[in-house]
């Protein structure tokens, strides 16, 4: 995998993929509640400026029809915020590979930046039909001398701006995916010991292929969120209201022997807060207390791990020197039902360790909590951090060894 220092790209035009899906404020202003994703694409824009390049930005925004423009979907809050950020404007075709992308592809100068409209607004981006995705990367390759693949979040996906347009052009791999991968591979080839997965979120059907990939190599697996009801069922627990996936409690039940076979720490909930309610806005903090995870009655839900709980999977961080976490330990949404993810975030982040965190909510509830600086890498990417941890291989890293 070619990394941009390979590349000769002084004067030459770059079609740059990056990942700008970033949540917007739902009152459709427009505004722009986390800029992490744009941030993290910052070195390789700048790297690439500062040899002399024109750059041509492709991302993506939401989940458009695919029909034409949306006004929900322009990235002109994208734009905006790219240019405050370099410090430069930032012009914005108003189009993909249309008259507007092509002349204002045209007019680049050396170091300076565009961003094409949502490439999503092109219905051939995604489309299953692999001679349509190919026309669009072919519309794309013409404006370009060079791709680089910057967009983490993407590159489990196979689509005309991430598979196929890379098969036509010079391709590299941007700073931020070249930090993915590195990260990853430290985590999963040779990780110092002991070596602790910490994994969450709601639902365990969405983390068995990483259970299934690691569990022969990890020291630890602590079981937190949602899925953690699951595991609780299979050891023969009562959990009243909480969410449970009954038909993975066969599944759960040969990880949990498999663990003991092999002498791994498996370590699920020994005490659960647990509500009557799911928090919303009007109510953040319904009812609730802390129950043993050995019997949550009927009616009550389970919505974090309980202070026994945290105190116990912070003892088994202390002395980690690897960390992988995927998936908040509760609802961290709500400040009610935050401590468990606020505190295991804070241990690992005081142990010193080789820390990775998996993206989606658990980048989200790390930034939420102001604890970035206490980690070695946050990933930018959820499913395709997934995917890594799964062992599998993602199309949009496979194409730039080709």
């Amino acid at each position: 995998m070619k990394k941009i220092s390979d590349l000769d790209v002084a004067g030459k035009t770059v079609l740059l993929r990056a990942d700008f899906n970033v949540p917007l404020a739902k009152d459709g202003s427009g505004v722009i509640t986390d800029d992490g994703r744009i941030v993290a694409s910052l070195p390789t824009i700048k790297a690439l400026t500062e040899a002399g390049a024109k750059v041509v930005v492709v991302a993506h925004l939401g989940r458009p029809k695919g029909v034409g423009f949306e006004a929900s979907g322009s990235l002109a809050p994208v734009a905006a915020r790219l240019g405050e950020l370099l410090g430069t404007e930032v012009k914005l075709a108003g189009d993909v590979t249309g008259e507007s992308a092509r002349a204002t592809v045209a007019a680049l100068q050396p170091g300076e930046v565009a961003l094409l409209e949502n490439i999503r607004f092109d219905g051939r981006e995604t489309s299953k039909d692999e001679a349509q995705r190919k026309e669009l990367a072919a519309e794309l390759a013409a404006m370009a001398d060079v791709y680089v693949s910057d967009g983490f979040g993407v590159v489990h996906r196979k689509q005309a701006s991430v598979t196929d347009v890379a098969e036509l052009l010079p391709n590299a791999a941007g700073l931020l995916v070249e930090k993915e991968v590195s990260s990853f591979s430290k985590v999963l080839a040779n990780p110092d010991r002991p070596y602790v997965v910490i994994l969450g979120g709601s639902k365990v059907s969405d983390k068995l292929g990483v259970i299934d990939n690691l569990i022969d190599n990890v020291d630890r697996l602590l079981i937190g969120g949602g899925m953690a009801y699951t595991f609780l069922a299979a050891r023969g627990h009562a959990v009243g209201d909480s969410l449970l996936e009954a038909d993975q409690i066969d599944a759960v039940k040969g990880y949990l022997a498999k663990a003991q076979e092999k002498g791994i720490e498996l370590l699920i909930p020994v005490d659960t807060r647990v509500s009557v309610a799911f928090p919303s806005k009007d109510d953040p903090a319904p009812e609730n207390k802390v129950v043993a995870s050995s019997g949550i009655p009927d009616g009550w839900m389970g919505l974090d791990i309980g202070p026994e709980t945290i105190a116990l999977f912070a003892s088994k961080v202390a002395d980690a020197r690897t960390v992988v976490w995927n998936g908040p330990m509760g609802v961290f949404e709500f400040d009610a039902f935050a401590a468990g993810t606020l505190e295991v975030a804070q241990a690992i982040a005081a142990s010193g360790a080789f820390s990775v965190i998996g993206g989606g909510d658990s980048a989200a509830a790390v930034r939420k909590l102001g604890l970035e600086d206490g980690f070695s890498h946050i990933s930018t990417g959820g499913g395709a951090s997934l995917e890594l941890l799964e062992g599998k291989t993602l199309p949009g890293l496979a194409v730039l060894e080709g």
